[in-house]
């Protein structure tokens, strides 16, 4: 059997056909998940403690920088910690506004 490195493999999938990548990636999302349904803690539970940035925070609540910006400026979100000009916000109060947000969405 021949070991491939990460970087031979991604010089190889760069020379696929776009329909043969799609496929694969599809094959390898198939199987990367096959018979787990994990739940949210069991993906994101090592993050509890951590602070996002602002960016971070917006991709984790799935929105804009305009609206999370809009949400931290309306006092829906406010930022755990300051470092300098950059604002850190705790993981825990993402995950509780964005179940807020979700169950108001029905």
């Amino acid at each position: 059997m021949t070991i491939m490195t990460a970087e031979e493999l991604m010089k190889n999938l760069g020379k696929m056909p776009a329909h043969e990548r799609i496929k694969f990636f599809a094959l390898v999302g198939q199987q990367a998940f096959r018979d787990e349904n994990l739940s949210h803690e069991e993906v994101f539970g090592h993050l509890a403690a951590d602070d996002f940035t602002a960016a971070e925070a917006a991709e984790y609540l799935e929105v804009s920088m305009a609206t999370f910006r809009r949400f931290v400026r309306d006092g829906k979100l406010a930022s755990h910690a300051e470092v300098g000009r950059s604002q850190l916000f705790a993981v825990a109060d993402l995950k509780a506004f964005k179940r807020q947000r979700k169950a108001i969405k029905g």
